[in-house]
């Protein structure tokens, strides 16, 4: 049970104080990553990570969710880090760890062009993809688009599930 000044509020631990979970299975581009690390550099703002008390060092908290942010800390020269420490066993973790990088919604495609539009009006596409996941050329293209505003609405229930496996490249042209 982690110490109750931790237990499950925004906690500052150290840096050295956090390890990796050996079976992290999330991975992130080297572009990504620098633009993680480019925001947390610009902002200091960050979500919080999501620790545990490591198992087997005492005194340690395992990283469940935010390893690149850590990484993004470590390089930027952070001694602490905020977390939230969670008093959760080893198959709890691994369902989080399965869970919480892959869990995630998608765009409204009309509000995601009236940010980057108003983005655009104060930054140049170039500097945009500095911070963004999107390239410039990207960002360029999204906020030509024209659309008709009035999306039909498609019957769902049909709808099956895919799961698509591709390299980093083939998910960068994506």
């Amino acid at each position: 049970m982690p110490e109750a000044r931790f237990k499950n509020r925004v906690s500052r631990i150290a840096i050295d104080k956090l390890v990796a979970h050996p079976d992290n299975p999330n991975r992130m581009s080297k572009v990504n990553f620098a633009k993680l690390v480019r925001n947390i550099e610009r902002t200091g703002r960050y979500e919080p990570l999501v620790v545990r008390p490591c198992p087997d060092k005492p005194g340690y908290f395992q990283i469940i969710n935010g390893y690149h942010r850590y990484q993004a800390f470590a390089q930027l020269g952070y001694k602490t880090a905020d977390a939230i420490v969670w008093d959760i066993d080893d198959q709890q973790a691994d369902i989080l760890l399965t869970t919480l990088n892959r869990l995630g919604g998608c765009d409204i495609l009309e509000k995601k062009l009236a940010l980057l539009n108003r983005l655009t009006e104060r930054m140049r596409a170039s500097e945009l993809a500095k911070l963004l996941p999107q390239t410039a050329k990207q960002i360029e293209r999204l906020t030509n688009l024209k659309f008709e505003t009035r999306i039909p609405k498609v019957q769902a229930r049909n709808w099956q599930p895919m799961v698509f496996f591709v390299t980093q490249m083939q998910q960068e042209t994506i």
